[in-house]
């Protein structure tokens, strides 16, 4: 078949590598796709927000099946366009993707559906909101609740903390319409992790989990970000502990969606948080983690286009997922400055060499070509993976193919996957 990655991000990217390794796929398309993806196949230059270009470009290139990379055309409804043409497409209805653009709406599902959440409440008014921080013992968290490109978070170490976040968000409109409403509510305490279910709207196939790292600085300090690194297998989650995260959370959000008329489609991303009181619902995104994907392919040994075509055709087929034993470990290279003001058009050098060691791919995230040369393009620009018989070896592995990387002011985090 032939598959078009809509997207140009480190994940569209991850796809597009493991897609060609299918036996099913004979060819992937991308658009916009960027320098990685070129390198895979065919690119066009047509943006993600251009639902009816995109489609069209579908259908003229006789694509079997479409898989749509980010968010944010997802939560906008590119999906009802392609179905509404009769087109296969990969991801979640506008309808249903609303549990990634509403934060407000999925915790009122998730209430709804007796998912344990953190207490706190919704708001659309600043002052309301300021006043409810103001009696949370800190730290809290202040999430406005549309699209922020995983920036929207904020961990306030206290009430004057939690009372700017509220205003960034709220009045200051750093975020745009995603700051029309925001949640506050009380920091968790344990072990985060994200649990990946494809569907075809009835049945599901739970994927291996993986966990990630949000804030930009060692010891998860510093700001929030798109993710900053991932590993897979989690050694700390039990095979019990996964089952209760799936009945308990994944399960009630999909029954939930699907009584309301929003059936889900495509790839259910919960966050979760380990406490000492069980599994606790962060958030749920409507499509792969990025950079927990990245991660997981080096790991699939199933078709992943068999995969995601039957789920898109409403006839999941669970039998072509299969893993390997090894560990995968992804390094992000950021650009200095993110995730708040950075340069791009850096030049960027040494993914040969990175990749010249044994089990190390490197995903372009935020990449372009000027002049031939390759450059910076955003503020997470590469994606190392590499695996091993274990975390220790893939770690080591990933940071010996990091440190190959250049890019003038580039940063990364010290501690991804340091968890023995």
């Amino acid at each position: 078949m032939r598959v078009l990655i809509v997207g140009g991000d480190g994940r569209a990217h991850a796809l597009a590598w493991c897609l060609v390794r299918s036996p099913s796929v004979d060819e992937v398309l991308s658009a916009p796709g960027n320098p990685g993806l070129a390198a895979l196949g065919p690119t066009f230059d047509v943006g993600i927000d251009d639902f009816v270009g995109q489609a069209d470009l579908a259908a003229d290139q006789a694509v079997d099946l479409t898989v749509v990379s980010p968010e944010a055309p997802l939560v906008g409804g590119i999906c009802d366009v392609f179905r509404d043409r009769g087109l296969a497409v990969f991801g979640p209805s506008k309808a249903a993707a609303e549990i990634e653009g509403s934060k407000v709406f999925c915790r009122e599902l998730a209430l709804q559906r007796g998912v344990q959440v953190a207490a706190g409440e919704a708001f659309d008014d600043p002052d309301a909101a300021a006043d409810f921080a103001r009696m949370i013992a800190p730290p809290m968290v202040v999430k406005a609740s549309g699209l922020a490109a995983g920036k929207g978070v904020a961990i306030c170490p206290d009430h004057e903390a939690a009372v700017r976040a509220i205003n960034v968000a709220m009045r200051e409109r750093v975020f745009g319409d995603a700051g029309n409403s925001v949640i506050v509510e009380e920091h968790l305490s344990g072990r985060e992790i994200s649990i990946f279910a494809v569907t075809d709207g009835e049945r599901k196939v739970v994927i291996e989990p993986a966990q990630d790292y949000k804030r930009a600085l060692d010891g998860d300090q510093g700001l929030n970000t798109g993710g900053m690194g991932s590993y897979t297998p989690v050694p700390w989650l039990s095979a019990d502990a996964r089952r209760q995260a799936v009945t308990e959370i994944v399960e009630p959000l999909l029954d939930g969606l699907a009584e309301q008329g929003r059936p889900y489609t495509g790839c259910f991303y919960a966050g979760l948080m380990f406490t000492e009181k069980g599994p606790y619902l962060i958030e749920v995104n409507c499509r792969f983690g990025d950079p927990e994907i990245q991660a997981l392919v080096r790991r699939f040994d199933g078709d992943l286009g068999v995969l995601l075509s039957s789920a898109a055709s409403g006839e999941l087929d669970a039998s072509s997922v299969s893993w390997t034993d090894d560990a995968a470990v992804c390094v992000v290279v950021a650009s200095g400055g993110y995730p708040e003001s950075y340069r791009t058009g850096v030049p960027v050098a040494g993914i040969d060499d990175a990749e010249a060691l044994d089990g190390v791919v490197v995903f372009q995230a935020g990449t372009a070509t000027v002049d031939g040369e390759l450059v910076s393009s955003g503020g997470r620009v590469l994606d190392v993976t590499a695996t091993g018989p274990d975390i220790v070896a893939a770690r080591e592995r990933a940071y010996e193919a990091a440190s190959r990387i250049r890019m003038d002011g580039s940063y990364r985090r010290s501690d991804i996957a340091a968890v023995l």
